[in-house]
């Protein structure tokens, strides 16, 4: 295979120069981090799974005019995506309390909240990711007022989706983080959602059970990491496509 070039490396991906001006291939890696990278391990399959969750989620998602990145999945472990000026902020919507929100505000964990809450970040591991408002992020400069309307208009819209989706198999969505990038044209740009859309990035509590599937299942030692995430993609009727290197993997 010939040598691609490495634009940027993150915690879960790779992204390397794309076949054309204006693509990027994205690679996702086995490697599992928390905390900000202080926990670290190698999870045999996790790649593998959440390539082909984002794909089938980013897929559905642009079919109902939610635009981002993806343009097709290349093999197992590579998609195909659209080049984006990343904009420095991550973005949570919590709809059930969990994980930071409940030691911030002491918020019993599995409370319900009152409405959908949408969250900044800003998108700096040496700060560990601080919260911020959009206050800050207008005077800094990280995004325009209109692109925080979008940007906001849009999670929205992924969180109401995604809800639906994994309410019908049985799964709550408890919060999810996205990001976004701009995508010029000329001298004008619009945002469009970036990144991934897996169990790495969503909490998904079992329905029934409260029985976590997600990531926390390595955060928090729980064990049967890569069990959780393939039956996610197996209630979501896409295990027939999985491979056998998912098979037996243990976290």
């Amino acid at each position: 295979m010939t040598r691609r070039k490495k634009i940027y490396e993150g915690k879960a991906k790779i992204l390397y120069e794309g076949p054309e001006p204006g693509t990027l291939i994205q690679y996702f890696k086995d490697d599992a981090t928390a905390f900000n990278a202080q926990k670290k391990a190698v999870l045999e399959g996790k790649g593998v799974i959440n390539n082909r969750i984002s794909e089938y989620v980013m897929t559905r998602l642009n079919a109902i005019g939610v635009h981002n990145h993806f343009i097709k999945r290349l093999n197992l472990r590579e998609q195909l995506i659209k080049e984006v000026e990343i904009i420095p902020l991550e973005v949570v919507c919590r709809n059930v309390a969990a994980g930071s929100l409940s030691t911030r505000l002491g918020i019993p964990e599995g409370q319900v909240l009152p409405r959908s809450i949408i969250e900044f970040y800003y998108k700096r591991d040496y700060l560990n990711d601080p919260l911020v408002t959009e206050e800050h992020i207008t005077a800094f400069n990280w995004a325009a007022t209109q692109e925080i309307d979008d940007i906001l208009a849009t999670t929205l819209r992924v969180n109401d989706f995604l809800s639906g989706m994994f309410g019908a198999i049985g799964i709550t969505l408890v919060d999810f983080k996205i990001e976004f990038g701009r995508v010029w044209e000329g001298d004008f740009s619009r945002v469009i959602l970036a990144d991934e859309i897996s169990p790495d990035s969503c909490r998904l509590w079992d329905s029934t059970t409260n029985e976590k599937l997600d990531k926390d299942r390595f955060r928090r030692d729980l064990g049967n990491v890569i069990e959780s995430y393939t039956e996610v993609a197996r209630r979501l009727g896409i295990m027939n496509e999985m491979p056998t290197v998912i098979q037996g993997g243990k976290g």
